[in-house]
This record gives C-alpha cells, sequence and structure tokens, in this order.
C-alpha cells in the first residue's frame, strides 16, 4: 500500500493493529484488558531480533523471534492448533457463473488486536465468526504494529476453524512504513545472515509454524530506504523460506511493496520490479492501485513464466465500504472470458465492524451471508441488479464432508449461552471458533415453488453449542433447504439423524438424499425424499433415518424438505443437529488432568491425549450440590479459566474434562479438585 493509501486505511483500523507515532504504541493500551488475569494466554507475537527502544505498554510482551524456542515457549500448549487441514473437493458449481480452477480468494483477516488477543476465545460473542470457507482459498492473520510486534501467529481457534473447511492459514510478517513506526534495522534483522550465510530466521519462522500448526507466511515489507543489497538480501531470504518452507508442507505469499532494488514502490502489477520475488514465493498479493490493463498484463506475465495467473491475488479494500465498495469486477472475474487473476480481500471482517453497538450474533451473520453470497441471499439464485459481486457469484464452494461419521450441531463458534442435548449449562456469551462445526456451504440454497422462508443462523436456542438453524416464514409450498454437499460412502448400516423442533406450526420433514451430481451447474441436485419419523413429544426431537436401501453408494447432497401440515399459518422450525454413521461410537476419557498453574481464581489445567479421534475437550465444574457448569471447550489439551470464586460451603473447586467424539458422544470424564 503507499502511504497515501495507508493514511486512508489507518483512519479505520484499530488502533492496536498498525503503528502510530512514536514507535513505542501508546494507543494499544486501549485494547488491552483493564485487569488481564495473571495467567491468560494469548496469541503470539515478536520482533525479528532487536526491540524498539524504552518500555511496552501495558498488557505488551516485547518478544525476539531469534531467541524463541519451542521448548520454552510457556503458552505453546494454548496456541498450538490440532486439527490437521483437511482435504476438499468442488461440487457442482450452485449457479451457472461460479467456476472451479479459475480465481480463487485470499482474506487478510484481523480478528483482534496485536497484543492481548486471547489464544482460546473469550467471554463474549460479538466477535468475527467467519463461516463462508468455502470460498476462501488462503486466510492470512492480518495485524503487527511497531509499538507491540511484527510478527504474528496465528491462535489455536482460527487455525482449527479454518482447516475443519480445508482452509490454509499464513501468520503475518508485517514491517511497516517508517512514517507509522517502521525501522529499517527490523528489515535488516529479519534478512540477516549468519557465517555460513543461511537465514536464520527463514528457519526459525517454519519452526514456529510447525510447532503452532499453521501453514506458512504471508511477507508484508513496507519500510522504505533500502538499497539493492538490502533487495537482494530479501530475495534470498524469500527463497530460503519457500524451500525450508516446502519441505515442511508450508507456504509463503510476497505482498506487492518491496521491489527487488530493495526500495518500496507498490506496482500494482506483477512485473520486472517484483517478477523475482514472486518467483521465489507461493503467490504473490497486487497491491490495491492495479488496473484493468495491469492485471490483463500481470496474468500474461504470469503465463509466460510458466505459473498460474491465479496465484495473484487482486487487492479489494473493503475494510472501510463492505459490499459497497466500488471494483472493477470484471478486470478479475469477468462474466464472458477466463478470469484474469485471483481475489484478495482485504479485512473483510467489516460485516461485524460496521454494525451499530449492540448488535446481535444474528445481526452479524445476517451482513456476513450478504457480503459472501450477494443480496438474493441464495447462492443458486443470485441477483444480477447487485453491483456487489459477491464471492459465490464467481466462485465454485468447495466441501470437506468426505468420510464417516460426520456430525453437525450447526455451531458458529459463539453463542450467548452453551446447550447441550437442549439445556443450558452456561448462561454467559462465548467465542471459541475451534469450536466452530463444518457448516453449510451453500447459504442458504431454498427450492420451493411458493414463498421463500427466511433461513439463518439463530443464537435464541440450540442442541448443543450456541446456534441452530432456523427456517422462518409461511411455508405455502414444500420448501427444500440444501444443507450439505458431500462425498459420503454408504454402507448397509449407515443411518441419519436429525434433531429438530418446531416452535411455531407444524411441519411434515422428509430427508433429501442425492447420490449423483446435478445436470449442470445451478441445477438442483437429483434428490430422493425419505420421510423422517415423527418423534413424540414436545421440544427438541431426534429422529433416525435409515439408508440401507442406498447401501453401496455415494451421497453427494443432504437437504431436507419441509411441508406444512396446519392451517396455513407461518412456520418456525429449527434444526439443532445432523449425523450420519454406522454405527455410534463413545470416545475413551482423556487422562492425567492436572492442574498446572493457580492464582487464586484463575488457573491452567493440562491432560493427556483421550485415545482414538477426538473433536473437542469439554471442561465443566461440578458444584456442591452436583450440577455441572459448563466453563469452556478447546481442540488443545490445556485451557485457562479466570475469575472462579468458591461456592457456599465448597472447600476445593472439581473439575471434569471429557472428549468428545465427531457424533457428539462425549467420554467419561477425568477429574481433578483444587483446594481453595
Amino acid at each position: 500500500m503507499s502511504p497515501t493509501r495507508r493514511t486512508v486505511l489507518l483512519a479505520g483500523t484499530a488502533a492496536a493493529l498498525l503503528p502510530a507515532l512514536p514507535a513505542v504504541s501508546t494507543a494499544t493500551a486501549e485494547a488491552a484488558p483493564q485487569a488481564a488475569a495473571a495467567l491468560q494466554p494469548y496469541a503470539s507475537y515478536w520482533y525479528p531480533d532487536s526491540l524498539p527502544s524504552g518500555s511496552p505498554g501495558p498488557g505488551i510482551t516485547w518478544r525476539s523471534l531469534k531467541n524463541w524456542r519451542a521448548a520454552t515457549d510457556p503458552d505453546l500448549a494454548f496456541n498450538a492448533a490440532s486439527i490437521p487441514l483437511a482435504r476438499r473437493f468442488t461440487p457442482t458449481p450452485a449457479n451457472p457463473t461460479a467456476r472451479s480452477g479459475q480465481a480463487r480468494i485470499q482474506a487478510l483477516v484481523s480478528f483482534g488486536p496485536t497484543s492481548s488477543n486471547p489464544s482460546q476465545g473469550s467471554a463474549t460473542a460479538d466477535c468475527y465468526a467467519l463461516t463462508h470457507w468455502a470460498y476462501i482459498d488462503e486466510l492470512v492473520f492480518w495485524g503487527g504494529s511497531s509499538g507491540e510486534g511484527l510478527i504474528l501467529a496465528p491462535n489455536a481457534p482460527v487455525v482449527d476453524a479454518a482447516h475443519r473447511h480445508g482452509v490454509p492459514v499464513l501468520g503475518n510478517i508485517f514491517l511497516p512504513p517508517a512514517a507509522y513506526g517502521g525501522q529499517l534495522q527490523w528489515t535488516r534483522d529479519l534478512v540477516q545472515k549468519d557465517a555460513s550465510g543461511r537465514y536464520p530466521l527463514a528457519a526459525q519462522l517454519v519452526a514456529v509454524a510447525a510447532a503452532y500448526g499453521f501453514d506458512g507466511w504471508f511477507v508484508n515489507a513496507e519500510t522504505g530506504g533500502g538499497d539493492s543489497a538490502l533487495g537482494a538480501d530479501m530475495l534470498g531470504f524469500v527463497r530460503e523460506l519457500k524451500q525450508l518452507a516446502a519441505a515442511r508442507g508450508q507456504r509463503v505469499t510476497w505482498y506487492d511493496a518491496m521491489t527487488v532494488n530493495g526500495t518500496v514502490d507498490w506496482q500494482g502489477a506483477l512485473d520486472s520490479r517484483n517478477q523475482a520475488l514472486f518467483q521465489a514465493a507461493d503467490d504473490m498479493f497486487v497491491d490495491f492501485r492495479w488496473s484493468a490493463g495491469s492485471l490483463a498484463s500481470s496474468g500474461d506475465l504470469a503465463d509466460r513464466l510458466g505459473r498460474s495467473r491465479y496465484e495473484l491475488w487482486a487487492g479489494v479494500d473493503v475494510e472501510s465500504g463492505g459490499w459497497n465498495t466500488s471494483v472493477d469486477w470484471d478486470a478479475i472475474v469477468p462474466a464472458d472470458r477466463p478470469h484474469t487473476t485471483s481475489i484478495g480481500l482485504y479485512r473483510p471482517e467489516w460485516t461485524r465492524d460496521h454494525l451499530p453497538a449492540g448488535h446481535t450474533p444474528e445481526d452479524f451473520h445476517a451482513a456476513d451471508d450478504r457480503f459472501w453470497t450477494g443480496r438474493s441471499l441464495d447462492p443458486s439464485r443470485p441477483d444480477t441488479t447487485d453491483g456487489w459481486r459477491a464471492p459465490a457469484v464467481s466462485v465454485a464452494d468447495r466441501s470437506t464432508v468426505t468420510g464417516l461419521p460426520f456430525a453437525t450441531v450447526f455451531n458458529t463458534g459463539h453463542g450467548l449461552r452453551w446447550y447441550e442435548d437442549g439445556e443450558v449449562t452456561s448462561d454467559s456469551p462465548w467465542n471459541h471458533l475451534g469450536l466452530q462445526d463444518r457448516l453449510p456451504s451453500r447459504r442458504w440454497v431454498v427450492r420451493t415453488q411458493g414463498q421463500r422462508p427466511a433461513v439463518s443462523f439463530d443464537f435464541a436456542d440450540a442442541w448443543r453449542g450456541g446456534s441452530s438453524v432456523l427456517v422462518d416464514g409461511a411455508l405455502d409450498r414444500p420448501a427444500v433447504l440444501d444443507l450439505y454437499a458431500t462425498r459420503l460412502p454408504l454402507g448397509p448400516d449407515t443411518v441419519v439423524e436429525l434433531t429438530c423442533r418446531a416452535d411455531a406450526g407444524e411441519v411434515r420433514i422428509e430427508l433429501a438424499v442425492a447420490t449423483a451430481e446435478p445436470d449442470a451447474a445451478g441445477a438442483a441436485p437429483p434428490y430422493t425424499y425419505l420421510p423422517v419419523p415423527a418423534a413424540p413429544g414436545a421440544g427438541w426431537q431426534t429422529s433416525t433415518v435409515r439408508l440401507a436401501g442406498l447401501a453401496g453408494r455415494t451421497v453427494h447432497a443432504l437437504g431436507v424438505r419441509l411441508t406444512a401440515t396446519g392451517d396455513g399459518g407461518p412456520v418456525r422450525w429449527r434444526l439443532g443437529g445432523l449425523a450420519v454413521h454406522d454405527r455410534p461410537a463413545r470416545p475413551a476419557a482423556p487422562s492425567g488432568l492436572r492442574i498446572t498453574a493457580a492464582d487464586g481464581g484463575d488457573l491452567r489445567l493440562a491432560w493427556n491425549r483421550a485415545p482414538g479421534a477426538v473433536r473437542h475437550y469439554t471442561l465443566h465444574r461440578v458444584l456442591p450440590d452436583g450440577t455441572r457448569r459448563f466453563l469452556g471447550g478447546t481442540c488443545q489439551r490445556a485451557y485457562c479459566v479466570s475469575g472462579l470464586t468458591p461456592a457456599a460451603g465448597e472447600r476445593a473447586v472439581r473439575f471434569e474434562v471429557r472428549a468428545v467424539g465427531e457424533l457428539y458422544t462425549s467420554s467419561a470424564p477425568a477429574t481433578v479438585t483444587h483446594p481453595w
């Protein structure tokens, strides 16, 4: 970004994320908690080697990456992701304009401040709970500031959620312009060589990504004043970083700022001044100053280099305008010829940040659906008059639902309460993206000859976690709701379980199962409709549909068909869970639950991995009367709780940790007590 451009961008950026003068930031204190718990772990950030002069502000820790070692990292157990990167497939696109094998989407997202960004979620539902992973091919954990640190490792919840959906996550290396506190020494620190001519910090970066479980680095060098010698060192550094990263299954993205001669001069194109750096990396983010002509020439040059033109991300700045941003979409993803390059979305968390104070999770998801799907809110029916060309219009969605067992409770990774089997076990708001389910990618495709009901994630009630799917409307004709594109092999014992509830009106439910792809993009899956047995009683009910008649085939799509059977009034129907499996299984319990540190009501706990497949772990407190209260969940084997106080007559606090399997069955508990 040019200085002029950055001035505009800074006006809408959280103070803790980008530097302010002087170099030792004072604004970051506003982002830090007033009284952070002493044991609370936070996402990690570093300077390459040397630190600023002076002292860090409140809540900030200055660290040198050169001195980092996994063995002495006190928060590694909280920050290391545990979900491997899932393989994805591309189903037949939901509409005729969405293409596979052409433009992809990179998202540069700030999930929180550089410092004081909790490692394992926090006690609020107000967060950027990204769920439209199906359109994203690379996520950059954006941030960094001259007063806090320049190198950011993504926190585990973000990586675990992204990996479940098949999206690689990159840490960010931000070397800011001098006008915003950048020091050229930090660039020299990054590319320093040892006595053998190697780049020690390249090896450190790869070691961090391997230890933390993410997928590589985004290199953004914007500190001016360099010369050709520094440019040569940067090129050598990027080459070595990529070589070492590739050996560990990691990747490197270069930002179009520093040129090969060491100066910072944003090109807005792939050209002779950054070609060598693009060749040294896996892909490149093209600065926002691109034009239709410069993107066309960039794509042509990538072709001549034997590279894919879709390894170029054309930057689209949506930080301040979101879907109101004016974009020359035909320059990137024209409708009448092959796409020119891929798309780099800068700061799509606008969908949360632009909302007024007091907004709800439902408000956020409505805005996020509008951004990713378009004004129609149905990717199978794009609104051609919408000036915002949403990702769903141009880019085919992907899915990772390829094996049994598969289950979802439509948990978006945040909520106003925590539910277990339809009962509230914590009435505290929360967020933790690592607990997010694999979610429907096409939100929301509804096929009906009548009035289209509204479909959304709803937080007023849930079967498990914090959210459910709510269908709300007249339902004057049967309506089919597409849920998942899948590749699920069926055996003689395979069943589908649906957990649902009718809040208003009477509904007949049928399971929609397709064992083949649609005939064409935008066509409906060739569904077979199987009756869902009506379960007796009110409230949440779980019904089982047996698929023995489809044994030996593969399910390509799953959905539900809803038909109103009452007096024609409006229907409010919730879907709280869906599971596909051959037989239920209960995971084994974790072992070795222990308190590793304590400071009053703040405690760190750790345990040994439960054998077998584990989706996540849940931590409960058992009160003296036997009541179990949910404290949190995590995919890691360590958790920090804060602010606990004794219950009446309680001499020791008792904790239980359970392993939760893919089908949401829980293990027996591991227990530990701690005296007050």
